[in-house]
């Protein structure tokens, strides 16, 4: 439940905020801010809370932490509000709206804190009311920079007030002190002011920003993700049975070619020369004996060959599950709901929302930046906007394929290892991955020559040395666990 008008009035009596310095502001996620305030060498942080059905202002002693990304209005509050007196702090009536007036020498502004749910939002304004920016910009509502803000104030009277009181009195928590006494049991619950008893409810209530909730949140992804990867391990397991059979398949094709006179049709039934018992061989009657055990060896080469990847995979999931369990771990230890807010919002957003750094794939190797173009757009936006002269540039010769770049180092030449790496993914992101091995040549950009009315992305290059891989696969998937371990999967 959000804070009502007269509640709002009482947190306003005991904060100390008219002649306060806003001294930091911060902004943990989208719905929250908090600013630092010092009056008369007394500092307090002042939380302001926009979440559905939470919205609230009033001191904490949450410590703040800021967001990995800076946020945009975050950037605007630091580089306008940051460092401003605050000149006085009132509700307007009883609407649940909290004017901040705040200046320096040179500027004044306005702070409009609007507590409704479904509607909450902060607006920063000039003194003639143009809004400078807000928390969230809704263009339907003309809340957006440059437009005008009206806001209408109406002093009731007091009648209003004391019908107000009675709509909307002030909360006692008489059904959270027991709560409150075992959570912190050496603390008087009577004795703690109205912000207090408010920052220590919400912590543990509120329907955005509260422990509980927040670990509701925790224990779903958790579940999910850990059920996903369970499940990814056990179809790994599955699978590498399957193919611990595969010394029967090599021996299949030894009992085809032993029985070769008798191996016509779609069956051979004969007696396997190891155990004595009578065995049917599945055949294709469209192949000779010679052709049946073949397919037979072929089958036994990819199971043998399979279950050195599945081993490898069944360790990196089994890895990862640990991995999964230790953050969850760590989740449940913290005792900051604003930073278990932060990192239960960057687990939980998806891959695909994430912002790259460029187009196409990016890998990272002992502190080199790897750069992969799939498509003639990749390659070409790539070479337009991301890559620099001394950056180094791989293509398969004589193949179609992705452009592969290695980001230059000051004072460092590319590694044999970080070339053969780029070399892997150059033929592998080719035409040639079906052979497994391809010549590439590789030079600087700066040696590159668009292809004069040729395709997208074309060029030409100079000064190139040759360079022939063999897809290592192994080597592919070191760089690929290396991309997991910096993505923290």
């Amino acid at each position: 439940m959000s804070l009502n008008c007269n509640e709002l009035n009482l947190i306003l009596s005991e904060l100390d905020l008219e002649g306060s310095f806003i001294q930091e502001i911060t902004q943990p996620g989208y719905d929250v801010l908090t600013m630092r305030c010092i009056n008369g060498g007394k500092t307090f942080t002042v939380l302001i809370c926009t979440a559905q059905n939470s919205c609230r202002m009033h001191a904490t002693q949450t410590k703040a932490v800021k967001n990995p990304k800076p946020l945009r209005f975050y950037e605007f509050l630091r580089s306008h509000v940051q460092g401003m007196r605050i000149n006085s702090a009132r509700q307007l009536g009883l609407d649940r709206i909290i004017k901040l007036d705040v200046s320096t020498w040179k500027e004044r502004l306005f702070i409009y804190v609007r507590l409704w749910s479904n509607a909450a939002n902060v607006i920063v304004t000039d003194e003639s009311g143009i809004i400078q920016d807000c928390m969230y910009r809704r263009p339907k509502k003309n809340e957006v920079s440059g437009a005008q803000l009206t806001v209408q104030e109406r002093i009731p009277d007091d009648k209003e007030r004391e019908e107000s009181l009675e709509r909307f009195p002030v909360r006692d928590f008489k059904d959270f002190q027991e709560q409150f006494k075992s959570l912190h049991p050496d603390k008087d619950f009577s004795a703690l002011t109205f912000n207090q008893k408010i920052d220590a409810y919400y912590s543990e209530h509120a329907a955005g920003l509260s422990r509980e909730s927040l670990l509701a949140q925790a224990e779903k992804w958790y579940g999910v993700r850990r059920s996903r990867m369970q499940g990814a391990l056990e179809r790994l397991l599955e699978k590498q049975k399957s193919f611990k059979n595969a010394e029967s398949l090599r021996h299949t094709g030894d009992l085809i070619l032993a029985y070769a006179a008798d191996a016509t049709g779609n069956f051979l039934d004969c007696i396997d020369y190891d155990t004595g018992e009578k065995v049917h061989i599945r055949l294709d009657s469209a192949k000779n004996p010679q052709q049946n055990a073949a397919h037979y060896y072929e089958q036994y080469k990819k199971a043998v060959s399979g279950l050195e990847e599945l081993e490898h995979d069944i360790e990196r999931a089994e890895r990862n599950i640990k991995s999964l369990d230790d953050e969850y771990k760590s989740m449940l230890a913290e005792k900051n709901v604003l930073r278990l807010e932060q990192m239960i919002r960057r687990e939980s957003t998806p891959r695909q929302s994430e912002e790259k750094p460029h187009p196409g794939l990016h890998y990272e190797a002992d502190g080199w930046i790897i750069m992969v173009g799939r498509t003639a757009a990749e390659n070409d936006d790539l070479l337009r906007h991301n890559v620099r002269g001394n950056d180094m540039w791989l293509h398969t010769r004589d193949c179609a394929g992705g452009y592969v770049f290695i980001k230059a180092r000051s004072g460092k030449t590319v590694p044999l290892d970080i070339l053969l790496y780029a070399g892997n993914l150059a033929v592998y992101h080719s035409k040639a991955r079906q052979n497994g091995e391809a010549d590439l040549y590789y030079t600087q950009v700066k040696y590159l020559r668009r292809a004069k009315n040729g395709p997208k992305g074309l060029v030409l290059p100079t000064h190139e040395k040759n360079l022939f891989v063999k897809i290592d696969a192994a080597r592919l998937r070191r760089l690929e666990e290396m991309q997991s371990a910096s993505r923290g999967i």
